[in-house]
């Protein structure tokens, strides 16, 4: 244990400790000295009044310690045990000498009507605190989001009388709480995004006096009176490529042109700029700036507890009229006037009939009065700036900022996703024999669930895009992809883009985006299946649809698809090496074929060979009109958008013919693409239609069993593949040996994933068949079907949440199992431990479980002479009576516990007077007296 060498004062302790002589508390070791018996903490010898304890295991020199300084070493610890050697220290209790063999009835009444009042006065404030928070708060908003939204002079007379309406209060108390949680994201992002400014800095044009760019591009947002040197100085030097904001992944952009970067003049206001520097900088500060001081020592007095009302105070009354105060600001500013602003534009355009027509008229008409409220912005923040007014064009400008950032997350993250979404649900409507009629008739009949899917899809493919560039950065020469945004750029920050580039550039890159994103689902999508369904006619359709004789449920489909495909695929490691392999190997072939390895790869002979590397890219520079990468026109771009040299930039050497061996490489590519995406969409469909032919027939089966099965078989061919080859060079008898302990591997595997995997979830399954499902669903007079195909994808969903509950849980013989069977691994498989102690003990549960019950209702009731109605009665019911009687003695058990916590709790508060540290004894192992008693009361 390590421990401060500081003599602690002891706290002060209720009541009195009764202490020994240290020769009674110990018998030192006949090799110890008196003058080696010192305390470990204030390194002082032991008296009668201050005994030492050797309370642990350790010895020598930090063997002794005083109760006092061991009390305040753990309180300053917040620890129970020695940090050397592990062992919990132990006190015993001291009561006092007139403490009764057992407690009066009259103190244990007194006690437990003290403990009946502080719950009850808990109770009473909790339920406050639940109804305040839960009820109050979003009650309030809702209803005054109706009543804002409402647009009757009416609702606002009537707004106090429906607030205390009970009409609809679960569906309002819960749209109340959506509306809450967006107004308090609203809050936090302003305050987040005033840090951005506040530490990033403002646009050049909002700092320097400049007006902001509209939306024609007429000025740049990103340029300044005083970079025009940085920005000179940053051609001569390579650096890192432009690295574009994106969406959720990483969109492409082609290299910035110069003329973007363009300076205009201001000399009519240089006059303004002399006369009042002094006031506008000291109107900025004061508008951006807070005094921290001031909320630091606010926010060290404010905790979680004492906001929200739990620590006991009722402070938290004057929180909930804050929250709702601002709820009702937010709702009026953020949502109401740009909603209403909006309407009024939507209207006065003619087309308020095409915005019914979409079934989201709120939220375009939202969107909307955004819109219009950025350029009414940038119009004011003109005319402030033509009249010298500093203070309200630093507003407007700020307003503007984050109107324009609000706009530009909603296009990124909501916009672009959905069109993806669509336009691979487009694309592939042939595989799936549908047509754009299906969909419309989905959209018209749920148009929220319609979208929402469709951004799922296009967020799950941006994705899945953006991790496949960063495997791609991780082969390629450093500088290849200087087009595309690099995520693990510790300087990424898309936010302060938004902040300082102008919307022109934005729109550009959303249009790049759109065009990038869209052309590579045409390549490996639409094109595949038209080819697909040229060459193997009858391959196509995709079978998505489940018939009454499939032996599947949807409900059992997706429980699978979520609990065993997607796990089963996304947990593999290998996955991700082969594919990087498989592209190394691509990126060299191309190299070698195209005499590219060098821009590729790069050439290690010139990295370690510095002398020859610099005459080669001075002869390239020399021999090429064009600058090599990293030293041309974006590398300038991003010089000055970091505002510093480059990094991560391997140079290269620059074939003859460059521009075709780099459309010849972009034509390579395609082809390799559409090859692999067709390899993609009809080996593992057309291997799983295979297998599952032997046991289903020619039933037609959903698409989503025969891929995961043909993309298991794959996954385990191909995988077999590769360690054969890695034990090749080893000889026969290694490889006969590996296949040997592979095999044996692979049934021990086999035989725990049939009891695990199938057995318990099966009997899982039926027991929450038999408990919950059927007593609920299936009257008496009717005979219950249980389909075991779907009680096993149910019992999986629920082993995994019991897995996972045990794992979160306190100590336990199963969570021991468990965290044991997942260190030992497949490789380190224990058969034997995991039948003897993890298989046959569960399995024993459920099956006493569902048998008891069917014995006690089909062999011993009919014994007893009922009639056949008490009979069916008692065979339907008697899993969920039993399940109550569990939940009772359960309960039972506990009330037990916490009486006898209670009995302690009294004993301790009245007869209590101190506490004796225990000493370790070390010929039995164990300690000389009983571990404490429960902490007493401070009340």
């Amino acid at each position: 244990m390590v421990l401060p060498l500081r003599t602690p004062r002891p706290p002060p302790h209720r009541g009195h400790t009764i202490r020994q002589p240290a020769a009674a508390l110990r018998q030192p070791d006949k090799m110890e000295t008196a003058e080696e018996d010192i305390c470990r903490v204030c390194r002082s010898e032991g008296t009668p009044e201050k005994p030492l304890y050797h309370p642990c295991v350790c010895t020598g020199s930090i063997k002794f310690i005083h109760q006092e300084c061991l009390v305040q070493w753990l309180k300053h610890s917040r620890k129970e045990y020695c940090e050397l050697c592990k062992h919990r220290f132990a006190f015993t209790p001291i009561y006092s000498p007139d403490m009764p063999s057992r407690l009066p009835v009259q103190d244990i009444f007194a006690g437990l009507v003290t403990s009946i009042g502080t719950a009850i006065r808990y109770w009473f404030h909790y339920t406050l605190v639940a109804f305040a928070w839960l009820g109050v708060v979003p009650l309030t908003a809702c209803r005054i989001y109706k009543c804002l939204f409402t647009g009757s002079v009416s609702s606002l007379l009537t707004l106090p009388l429906d607030m205390l309406s009970t009409e609809n209060l679960l569906a309002d108390c819960l749209q109340g709480c959506f509306v809450v949680t967006c107004t308090l994201c609203a809050f936090i992002s302003l305050v987040w995004l005033r840090e951005q400014i506040v530490h990033g800095g403002a646009p050049q044009w909002l700092e320097q006096n400049q007006q902001p760019p509209n939306g024609l591009g007429q000025q740049n947002e990103a340029q300044g009176v005083g970079n025009g040197g940085g920005e000179n100085a940053a051609l001569d030097q390579p650096a890192n490529p432009p690295a574009e904001n994106a969406v959720v992944g990483e969109n492409p952009e082609i290299q910035e042109e110069q003329g973007d970067e363009e300076e205009e003049d201001n000399e009519d206001e240089e006059d303004a700029v002399v006369e009042d520097a002094a006031d506008a900088n000291n109107g900025a500060q004061d508008d951006m700036n807070w005094n921290a001081l001031e909320w630091d020592r606010a926010a060290e007095e404010l905790t979680w507890e004492r906001m929200l009302g739990l620590d006991g105070s009722l402070v938290f009354l004057e929180h909930v009229f804050w929250v709702v105060s601002l709820n009702t600001l937010f709702i009026l500013v953020f949502a109401f006037c740009p909603y209403h602003i909006g309407h009024f534009s939507v209207v006065g355009l003619g087309f308020e009939d095409y915005v019914q027509a979409s079934h989201f008229e709120g939220l375009i008409t939202t969107i909307v009065g955004y819109v219009q409220l950025a350029i009414t912005l940038i119009v004011c923040h003109g005319l402030a700036a033509l009249v010298k007014f500093q203070r309200s064009r630093h507003l407007l400008g700020v307003c503007y900022i984050v109107v324009k950032v609000s706009l530009l997350v909603v296009v990124e993250i909501g916009v672009f996703p959905l069109i993806c979404g669509w336009w691979l649900d487009i694309c592939s409507l042939e595989m799936f024999d549908a047509t754009l009629k299906d969909r419309e008739l989905s959209f018209q009949s749920a148009p929220g669930t319609t979208m929402f899917l469709h951004w799922l899809v296009g967020m799950v493919y941006v994705f899945y895009f953006a991790s496949f560039i960063l495997l791609l950065r991780e082969v390629l020469r450093p500088g290849v992809l200087w087009f595309l945004r690099n995520l693990n750029d510790p300087d990424f920050n898309p936010v302060q883009e938004m902040i300082h580039l102008p919307i022109y550039r934005h729109l550009r890159r959303f249009i790049l985006s759109v065009i990038v994103f869209g052309s590579i689902v045409l390549l490996m999508l639409w094109l595949p299946i038209r080819i697909i369904k040229y060459l193997l006619p009858n391959f196509l359709p995709y079978n998505v649809m489940l018939y009454s004789d499939a032996p599947v449920s949807e409900l059992s489909l997706e429980l699978l698809l979520l609990q065993v495909v997607l796990p089963a695929l996304l947990e593999q490691g290998h996955t991700r090496q082969w594919l990087k392999g498989l592209v190394r190997a691509w990126t060299v072939t191309a190299g070698y074929l195209l005499d590219l390895h060098s821009y590729l790869l790069g050439d290690q002979e010139e990295n370690e060979n510095n002398a020859n590397q610099q005459p080669n890219n001075q002869h390239a520079r020399n021999n090429n009109a064009i600058p090599v990468v990293g030293e041309g026109l974006h590398a300038a771009h991003q010089a000055i958008l970091q505002q510093g040299g480059p990094v991560g930039f391997q140079p290269y050497r620059r074939p003859l013919k460059f521009p075709l061996r780099i459309f010849l490489l972009i034509v390579f590519m395609c082809i390799t693409l559409l090859i692999a995406s067709l390899i993609c969409l009809t080996l593992p469909v057309f291997a799983g239609r295979w297998l599952m032919s032997f046991w289903t027939g020619t039933a037609k089966i959903h698409e989503l069993y025969t891929a995961a099965c043909g993309l298991y078989v794959c996954w385990l061919t191909i995988r077999a593949v590769t360690v054969l080859v890695a034990w090749m060079p080893q000889g026969r008898r290694v490889i006969f040996q590996k296949v040997k302990e592979w095999s044996l591997m692979i049934m021990k595997t086999l035989i725990v994933a049939v009891l695990l995997a199938g057995m318990v979830p099966l009997l899982l399954g039926l027991l929450f068949e038999l408990v919950i499902v059927a007593p609920l669903r299936v009257p008496l007079d009717q005979t219950p079907l249980f389909y075991p195909w779907q009680d096993w994808a149910l019992g999986v969903l629920h082993a995994k949440i019991i897995a996972a509950i045990t794992l979160m849980g306190p100590q336990w013989w199963l969570k021991t199992v468990i965290e044991q069977v997942y260190a030992n691994g497949i490789r380190n498989i224990d058969l034997h431990f995991i039948i003897r102690k993890l298989a046959t003990p569960v399995i024993s549960v459920l099956l006493l479980s569902l048998c008891v019950p069917y014995i006690i209702a089909s062999g011993v009731v009919p014994l007893l002479g009922v009639t056949a109605e008490m009979q069916n009665l008692v065979q339907r019911r008697i899993y969920p009576f039993l399940l109550m009687v569990v939940v009772l003695m359960g309960i039972l058990s506990f009330q037990v516990r916490q009486f006898k916590r209670l009995y302690e709790h009294i004993k301790n508060d009245k007869y209590l007077v101190g506490q004796r540290l225990v000493n370790y004894e070390r010929k039995s192992g164990k300690q000389s007296t009983s571990t404490p008693p429960p902490q007493s009361s401070q009340e």
